[in-house]
């Protein structure tokens, strides 16, 4: 089970008219993540489950073998892919967790087939 304190922050993000709520995880990533926002990007498909984000700047990490992937989990590939996930399933890869969207449904919609406007900004 996943506290309170161990989130650094809750932020938007909003693709087209749908917007969601995604509470950061308190680490290095997050925290530079963070610091970047307000942000729109235009995320690549990938594999039917995830939009990816090739970041000009690599941000810290702490890879892990998270072997399942949850629809909404905000993760980090590497030092520079930014990775939303949009369904579930298991992996071998790892990845640093940045954080996860707390209500999912219509996330797969929201973002459709091929690539993706997303907004992340500061929650108010």
């Amino acid at each position: 089970m996943i506290t309170g304190s161990e989130f650094i922050s809750i932020i938007n993000l909003q693709i087209r008219s749908k917007a969601f709520t995604v509470k950061l995880f308190d680490n290095a990533s997050s925290r530079a993540l963070l610091a970047m926002l307000p942000m729109t990007l235009t995320m690549s498909e990938l594999n039917g489950n995830e939009k990816y984000y090739q970041m000009p700047n690599g941000l810290p990490t702490n890879s892990q073998d998270v072997r399942t992937i949850k629809t909404g989990d905000l993760m980090l590939y590497g030092s520079d892919t930014l990775v939303l996930f949009y369904k579930s399933f298991t992996t071998p890869y790892s990845y640093t967790r940045l954080g996860y969207i707390e209500d999912a449904s219509g996330l797969a919609n929201a973002l459709g087939s091929g690539s993706a406007q997303v907004t992340f900004s500061l929650a108010p």
